[in-house]
């Protein structure tokens, strides 16, 4: 049995990652970057408005709750004008925005570009999901998920240092190198990926969208929403928001959280590799399980950790977490749409769970923290995480495993 899992594992290693997946994180790379140009500077640039730090904070949420308003709609008109050209309007309407936002005039106007942003970032992102849905071979579809992911991770923690020192030459020049930078990602997958490349081979005609109810009646993806919701919660929301305010707690030192968070996200890098092969391997459903696990664990003991040797530890170890659980789950759902056919709203709803977990997460588990302590509010977190892991036990694993011939 070993020796069939090594062998399963050295062919899947030798698989060539399409050369439109390899465009398609390049561009990812390009995006985060460009991303986290402005992450640093966006508040400040609110607050030269004459604003509050609630306002400041709302420029930041607002991105998000366009984000999730618009997936449905994102996911219709991927179903309805195909992947390529819904990926490269998103790409142009966040450029558009982040152009416009440079050079907005009053708070307000400064509200609509972001969230016009919020519109494009949510056609970009669900189209490209269905791209890689389409076009990943699907025994390394976890492979494929942990590239797209890292280039995602990279870009994010290298944009935040060149935008600080773009800040240098004023607030507003990031977002215009942000627009530069997403122009420029347009144009080369605009070249790279062509209409005929997002169809496979074959003369008979296209397979039906999937409907979101043939989706759900499947165990796996509904069990895949729930460990979006919590990854949405635990790792995009409460991980972001949460623990840095919990570092300042800790000690009082402005560079805790930043170290912190940094941690967690060498910690996802280090383990998406690992975790892709694992997932084309021994399976979508226990790399998410264990993921969750781990997450539970890690950031539901995080408010109990009274010094820095704990949360810097804990912090790093919860990256592993969000590590594990990306690439089964992104995979998992590539399984249930498959290659055949195009499913819009069923990646779309996937991305809504993920981005509802990010934005109530915080609000919520603030809330806790408020009235009964930190202890207590990751104590919650953590049990989100674990009540993800319920729907994954009646689940069936997605990857069809080749057979093995039958010795004569």
């Amino acid at each position: 049995m070993a020796e069939k899992s090594r062998a399963r594992s050295a062919d899947v290693a030798r698989i060539p990652i399409p050369a439109e997946i390899k465009v398609l994180v390049a561009s990812a790379f390009v995006i985060a970057i460009g991303f986290g140009l402005v992450s640093p500077v966006l508040p400040a640039y609110a607050r030269s408005f004459d604003v509050g730090v609630a306002a400041a904070s709302f420029v930041v949420s607002i991105f998000a709750m366009f984000r999730l308003a618009f997936a449905p709609v994102g996911g219709a008109l991927v179903k309805r004008l195909g992947e390529r050209p819904v990926y490269l309007t998103g790409l142009t309407l966040v450029a558009a925005s982040s152009l416009a936002t440079a050079f907005a005039q009053s708070y307000y106007q400064l509200l609509i570009f972001r969230g016009l942003g919020g519109i494009g970032s949510t056609m970009f992102t669900i189209s490209a999901m269905a791209l890689l849905v389409r076009l990943a071979p699907p025994t390394i579809r976890g492979r494929v998920s942990s590239a797209y992911a890292s280039s995602f991770l990279i870009g994010g923690m290298v944009g935040p240092l060149v935008g600080g020192a773009l800040a240098g030459f004023g607030l507003r020049v990031p977002f215009v190198a942000y627009a530069v930078a997403l122009m420029a990602a347009a144009a080369v997958v605009g070249v790279r990926l062509s209409g005929a490349r997002l169809r496979p081979a074959g003369s008979g005609p296209p397979a039906p969208p999937m409907q979101l109810r043939e989706a759900l009646a499947i165990p796996a993806y509904r069990a895949a929403l729930g460990s979006a919701f919590a990854n949405g919660w635990c790792n995009f929301g409460v991980r972001v928001a949460v623990v840095p305010q919990f570092a300042l707690v800790v000690r009082d030192d402005t560079w805790v959280a930043g170290v912190a968070l940094a941690l967690a996200a060498l910690g996802t890098a280090a383990t998406l590799q690992v975790a892709g092969r694992l997932a084309d391997t021994l399976g979508r459903r226990p790399l998410v399980i264990v993921g969750l696990l781990a997450t539970a664990l890690t950031l539901g003991l995080i408010g109990l950790s009274g010094n820095l040797v704990g949360l810097l530890l804990l912090s790093a170890l919860s990256g592993l977490g969000a590590g594990l659980v990306n690439p089964g789950n992104q995979a998992t759902v590539a399984d249930v749409v498959g290659a055949e056919r195009s499913g819009g709203t069923v990646l779309s709803t996937f991305q809504m769970a993920q981005d509802a977990g990010a934005i109530l997460g915080p609000v919520l588990v603030g809330l806790v923290a408020d009235q009964v302590g930190f202890g207590w509010a990751f104590a919650v977190t953590g049990l989100v995480s674990l009540l993800a892991v319920l729907p994954w036990l009646v689940a069936q694993e997605t990857l069809e495993k080749p057979e093995q011939p039958t010795s004569p």
